[in-house]
């Protein structure tokens, strides 16, 4: 099998190309600017970790202190009147509640005074409510006025009993969740 030629027992010596000119030149750049790439690389480093923790700081301060904007504050904490609904569009909803409830459909009349009350309050503060909120985590928001959260919270009540515990909402809370909507809404009552 030695004496066989056809077979290659011996390696043969592998040589590499000559490389280029231009790309030793470019080889050779590199090289000098080895030592300015590595600063740049680490300030790169340094502003991109920057930068994900201003982000990440400025969402959990939003989150912490309720940054939801600016809120128009008169004095104590109390938020401006003019959150007041419409006199004229609070009245046509308890109209509306009321034939509901003089059809004898007053949880319909409650949920009625509810939603309205959620629209109005988008209407005026478009980021304050979020969808997977519940009432009482509205009734909590320090976008909704003082004077507005008992009559939300009752409100708010009577639809969680009556929509998730299934009690049926009769004349009495209804009048309840109404009177409290009129006060807040209307304080001089149904007067012009």
């Amino acid at each position: 099998m030695l004496a066989d030629k056809s077979l290659q027992f011996d390696l043969k010596g592998f040589e590499p190309p000559k490389v280029p000119d231009w790309l030793q030149w470019v080889a050779e750049a590199l090289r000098a600017l080895a030592p300015v790439l590595k600063v740049v690389f680490y300030v790169g480093l340094a502003v991109g970790l920057g930068l994900i923790l201003y982000f990440v700081g400025r969402e959990l301060i939003r989150l912490h202190w309720g940054g939801r904007g600016k809120v128009l504050v008169l004095n104590k904490g109390e938020p401006a009147v003019e959150w007041r609904p419409d006199a004229a569009v609070a009245r046509t909803l308890l109209e509306d509640a009321d034939r509901l409830a003089g059809e004898g459909r007053f949880a319909e009349a409650v949920r009625l005074l509810l939603f309205r009350s959620i629209e109005d309050i988008q209407g005026r503060r478009p980021h304050a409510v979020k969808p997977a909120q519940t009432t009482r985590d509205i009734a909590a928001l320090d976008a909704l006025p003082a004077s507005a959260r008992p009559a939300f919270a009752k409100i708010g009540e009577a639809v969680e009993r009556s929509f998730f515990g299934g009690r049926p909402v009769d004349a009495e809370t209804f009048a309840d969740c109404r009177q409290a909507y009129e006060a807040f809404a209307l304080p001089g009552g149904w007067s012009a």
